[in-house]
């Protein structure tokens, strides 16, 4: 199994409050563990300036405000940008068609200049697991694999992309028994 590319959405039985109703795009799943970015959880606040200089950046483009995700309880004052393969830098992480991981601030610097790839998601920190910690949790039934496109990827409309997945996998989340088994 290769997550890589494609996201995992949250059971609704998941007990872990940090990933309560959480969809995660997966940038990287091997033996020796996982990394993805919860892509449907707004940082609720405006982002001047402490924040900015916290992740190297004086100050934006006339002031213009950029809106982060909750990316994931690891690394949470670390800044990354998952977006469109329109713009790549040397750094930049292909993960799968159309979308790539940057994470420098030169990246950032462009983005706060109204330059940069069409589509971007602002994260800050990720989500991770150790070596086989993951396939154990989808086991466990605490996640759902989906293969998605790009535009549900990149929509920002994310108050509701935790039901729109589960609209997809034709699934009413709220039919899920909490008891489970393996055949």
């Amino acid at each position: 199994m290769d997550l890589t590319g494609k996201i995992i959405v949250s059971q609704p039985t998941l007990e872990d409050q940090r990933f309560f109703k959480s969809v995660i795009y997966m940038c990287a799943h091997s033996k020796e563990g996982s990394m993805g970015f919860i892509i449907n959880k707004k940082i609720d606040f405006d982002l001047y300036p402490d924040l900015l200089k916290q992740i190297g950046i004086d100050k934006t483009h006339n002031n213009k405000k950029l809106f982060f995700r909750y990316g994931g309880p690891v690394e949470s004052s670390r800044g990354f940008v998952l977006h469109s393969d329109e713009e790549i830098s040397k750094d930049s992480l292909k993960i799968s068609k159309g979308v790539v991981l940057t994470s420098t601030v030169e990246f950032f610097d462009e983005l706060i200049k109204g330059k940069g790839p069409k589509e971007s998601i602002l994260a800050l920190g990720y989500a991770g697991w150790g070596p086989g910690q993951l396939e154990g949790e989808i086991l466990q039934n605490s996640w759902m694999p989906l293969s998605v496109d790009n535009n549900f990827l990149f929509d920002n409309e994310v108050s509701n992309k935790w039901n729109e997945a589960y609209e997809i996998l034709g699934v009413d989340p709220s039919k899920l028994s909490i008891f489970s088994g393996r055949a």
